[in-house]
């Protein structure tokens, strides 16, 4: 787990390693360990370590074998160990780093590597006998890659400020992308991002890029929605064995450490379920994180500790509660949105970034429940689409999960910042419309999982744990899993209220009381309903004078929010006063747009 960086410069031009050091500059905390550069003439590649894996200065980075093939890896690549034993025969090893195993695995396969990696990575790989350099983004989008096109030369970062500090980057604000943000819970899929000038490499992508500046994309990966015949007579206990047994190979593969690993208990059946499973496979004395707030004014409970707490003790873990009072969150917010690479309103992002302070000073590695919710069916917004027919899917999802339409936007964005038609429902409906998912709720999962995911619980987490220098790993996000779920027929993921098949497996294994609860998260109650210090946080940033000039929004609706700050929710009740001042404050935090 690290952060890289990268210049690519076209027809005969030289990359510039001072843009490279300005840019791994910026990226400090993702790679605390240590720091490399590499200059190949029109390829210059840099990497911040987070030692993981080889902790030796053997698995530094970027890392160049006898051939002159050079990589920068951010990541980890679970399966490296029996890849090594299979490319040993072949090849050679200097190390024991799973970096080294991807430059023999590319050696061997060529583009079709990819194939036989098990983990979460963002690679850049130059390769001098093809004169190419490939940028390559993990099945799932775990891992970030930023990338920016500029006169005569491309650079890349694992972060979005990154690359705006080596400078010459466009950082007006993207009009498709605000009206993206306005429409799925501040959610900009791949490959835009908030600012023009720079865009995201898209998940489960491959992109070749040549020496004249040409460059092209393949999408390596992408399961079908469908049900499959071999699992034509399987039962519904069958299919819970299934997905049990691939979720204790994706736990067991998230435990290859040179270091210890914990994991982010919430309380939650997701995460109380790794726990489970890891204290099966004897894993005993595991350090368990939660964290909690005050109680919200608005009646919202501040913290989950009573059911952290009982998996903790069912289970004998090392476990720590975090309890933060609102007097000491409203300071994190500014640090949260410092280690945000793009705006993120989700309420508990702030709450991940200071869990992940208190952990990365006891352990570099944890894992956590991520992505449950997205693969097996677990969010209010997915149930109305279990009986729904294949060709109302768009209209299901959208009356469930869309925060403003495009009519509403009318009122919300002046004129010059409103693109001329809907372009984030034509998103939404090509996606849904694509074949290869054989129910609407099948089709919403793909949508759910492959592209809005991505830029929401996945970015979050990546962001906030790595501001701290933390390995976050998501093994529901393993993609033998994922494929597994995709091919489940959805009526079983559907049912007791979503996630029906977790449900019944945490039956199995876990404390009555957490399983038939309420759907929980990390609650942070302070930005569900707002009140002083927050309302003059949101009232300064709407009306600075950066906000006054940029001009996003319309006054009289800006007026109405302040007016009555929480009077109005997002269908997943989100707030939306909190929604619009985030990207105020995010877009001051960095000096952009």
């Amino acid at each position: 787990m690290c952060g890289i960086a990268g210049e690519i410069a076209f027809n005969g031009r030289a990359a510039s390693g001072d843009a490279v050091l300005k840019i791994m500059g910026a990226m400090a905390s993702r790679g605390p360990d240590g720091r490399g550069s590499w200059n190949g003439g029109w390829v210059a590649l840099g990497h911040r370590r987070l030692s993981i894996i080889d902790l030796s200065h053997a698995g530094a980075q970027p890392m160049e074998d006898d051939g002159g093939l050079t990589i920068a890896f951010n990541g980890c690549i679970y399966n490296y160990q029996e890849l090594r034993r299979a490319l040993e025969p072949e090849f050679g090893f200097r190390s024991t780093s799973d970096t080294e195993v991807i430059l023999k695995a590319y050696r061997k396969w060529g583009d079709g590597f990819v194939h036989h990696l098990a983990g979460m990575f963002a690679i850049a790989i130059y390769d001098p006998q093809r004169e190419e350099v490939l940028l390559v983004r993990d099945r799932l989008g775990i891992k970030p890659l930023y990338v920016s096109h500029l006169p005569g030369k491309m650079r890349f970062a694992s972060t979005l400020p990154a690359l705006v500090a080596a400078g010459g980057i466009d950082t007006d604000v993207d009009e498709v992308a605000l009206h993206h943000y306005l429409s799925w819970h501040s959610i900009v899929p791949a490959p835009r991002t908030i600012l023009r000038g720079v865009q995201k490499l898209p998940a489960a992508t491959i992109r070749t890029i040549r020496p004249d500046g040409t460059w092209q994309d393949r999408e390596y990966w992408r399961p079908d929605y469908t049900r499959k015949p071999e699992h034509t007579d399987w039962s519904a206990a069958d299919w819970q064995d299934a997905v049990r047994d691939a979720l204790r190979t994706a736990v067991r593969r998230r435990m290859v450490a040179d270091v210890p690993v914990g994991v982010l208990l919430s309380g939650g059946l997701d995460s109380s379920l790794l726990v489970a499973l890891l204290a099966d496979e004897g894993q005993h004395g595991l350090s368990t994180f939660s964290i909690g707030f005050d109680d919200g004014a608005g009646g919202d409970a501040g913290n989950e500790f009573e059911y952290s707490d009982l998996v903790a003790r069912q289970f004998g873990t090392r476990h720590e509660r975090l309890h933060v009072p609102t007097a000491d969150f409203a300071p994190s917010i500014g640090d949260a949105l410092g280690a945000m690479s793009e705006p993120m309103a989700s309420h508990d992002v702030t709450a991940f970034h200071l869990l992940s302070d208190t952990v990365s000073r006891r352990l570099k590695v944890v894992q956590c429940g991520q992505g449950a919710d997205e693969v097996f069916g677990g969010y209010g917004y997915h149930q109305p689409l279990a009986g729904v027919p294949r060709g109302q899917a768009l209209a299901a999802f959208t009356a469930s999960f869309v925060d403003h339409s495009h009519e509403e936007l009318l009122g919300i964005l002046e004129p010059e910042w409103l693109p001329g038609s809907d372009v984030s429902r034509r998103v939404l409906a090509d996606h849904l419309a694509t074949p290869g998912a054989e129910t609407a709720l099948d089709a919403v999962l793909r949508l759910d999982t492959h592209l809005l995911m991505v830029d929401d619980p996945v970015k979050r987490l990546d962001n906030m744990s790595m501001a701290w220098g933390l390995e976050a790993r998501v093994p529901f996000l393993d993609h033998e899993l994922v494929e597994l779920a995709a091919s489940c027929p959805p009526e079983l993921k559907a049912a007791q209220g979503g996630k029906g098949i977790l449900k019944d497996l945490g039956r199995q294994l876990l404390p009555a009381a957490v399983i038939d609860r309420p759907k929980g998260y990390f609650p942070v109650p302070a930005l569900r309903h707002l009140e002083e210090p927050f309302i003059t946080m949101v009232t300064d940033a709407l009306h600075a004078p950066e906000a006054k000039q940029r001009g996003l929004f319309r006054p009289d609706y800006i007026d109405g929010l302040l007016a009555d700050p929480n009077g109005r929710r997002t269908p997943v009740k989100s707030n939306v006063l909190w929604q619009v001042a985030l990207l105020e404050m995010w877009l001051q935090r960095h000096g952009v747009g």
